[in-house]
């Protein structure tokens, strides 16, 4: 077989109905020349890896099926195949995306192979998405690293071989907690913040919102998975932070929710809120800084990330009560604001200027 110079993982659970068309995006994206995209299944049944290899490409293509449960699991074991061991770049594309586009795929492939340690979308989101991100994953890695990543959660990227050489490394030397994280939800920022430690890290400035599968049902298992690595990295942080050059933007897009929508999901986070007297009263990003601060000076990121749980559970409920009355222009204010609050709490510790 010829060298790869490009190739692709889907990682899947339960996707027949959009395997097909990302596969198809993905595959022109490619290029017919040395590719190969390998689907990382881990599915109740058969159907989702049916579909796929049904799919014609031109790239060569490898399903690998009945993978242990785990987005980061399934990604990590397709890396270890020896098919994409020369691969100059990977891409890792979300298999529940409705309108695949191979332009947008392309464009995150052509960042990587100009020079990019890694190449993440930046698409815009509904007000009500993106909680994890906007809260505390972007304003997080941006304190500590100087690197603003408008979507650092996205599963749409592409990681150049050195970036990849770095993480197989990194994930090896991870506490047995950690790593069980990264198998999870976590491997998105164990990606951007290994990759960040080898090169540039772009992102692709997307217009249009990103169609898929919501992920508000999952929230408690993307937070206990993906916060531990937020912390526990960005603690360990030791590259100089990169100065930021403009003020920080955030997109909030709007969109009208059924009746009742906001209600129900302050309801259902509510549920989540572990007994009585879990938050002080202080502000959002105040609780953020103390989690860091506490793994810094030893505190288990997992144990760090429980005890800020009940503390974002509050500014979630709070900024949908709050932000469903605001307009678009007030909702990216408020959202700067806790940004540039966190950075400022955290500049002295971090190093910043």
């Amino acid at each position: 077989m010829s060298p790869i110079h490009a190739a692709a993982i889907l990682p899947s659970r339960n996707e027949a109905s959009t395997i097909s068309a990302v596969t198809t995006a993905v595959d022109l994206a490619l290029g017919a020349e040395h590719a190969v995209i390998v689907h990382a299944d881990s599915s109740d049944t058969p159907t989702t890896a049916g579909q796929f290899a049904a799919t014609p490409t031109q790239a060569d293509t490898i399903g690998l099926t009945r993978m242990e449960r785990g987005k980061g699991a399934q990604i990590l074991d397709a890396l270890r195949r020896p098919e994409l061991a020369d691969a100059e770049v990977v891409l890792i594309a979300d298999t529940d995306t409705r309108t695949p586009d191979p332009a947008i795929y392309r464009a995150l492939l052509d960042q990587v192979q100009q020079g990019a340690a890694l190449a993440v979308a930046d698409y815009p989101r509904h007000w009500d998405e993106a909680n994890l991100t906007n809260h505390l994953a972007r304003p997080l890695v941006a304190a500590i690293t100087g690197l603003d990543v408008p979507q650092p959660l996205a599963g749409d990227l592409a990681v150049s071989r050195r970036a990849l050489t770095a993480a197989r490394q990194a994930v090896a030397e991870l506490p047995d907690e950690l790593a069980q994280c990264v198998a999870g939800y976590g491997i998105d920022a164990f990606l951007l913040l290994t990759a960040a430690t080898t090169g540039p890290v772009n992102s692709v400035h997307l217009t249009d919102p990103k169609q898929h599968a919501g992920s508000f049902s999952h929230l408690p298992a993307i937070f206990h998975q993906a916060v531990p690595v937020l912390l526990h990295l960005t603690a360990a942080w030791s590259q100089p932070a990169q100065v930021r050059a403009r003020a920080v933007v955030y997109r909030s897009t709007e969109r009208h929710l059924p009746p009742g929508r906001v209600r129900d999901m302050v309801a259902s986070l509510k549920n989540l809120t572990p007994g009585p007297g879990g938050y002080d009263g202080r502000p959002w990003p105040l609780h953020l800084a103390d989690a860091w601060r506490a793994v810094t000076s030893g505190m288990p990121a997992s144990a760090a990330a429980a005890r800020l749980w009940p503390h974002y559970l509050h500014r979630v409920c709070d900024w949908l009560t709050s932000a469903q009355h605001a307009t678009p222009r007030q909702r990216a204010r408020m959202l700067s604001a806790a940004h540039d609050r966190l950075r400022t709490d955290l500049s002295p510790a971090a190093g910043a200027p």
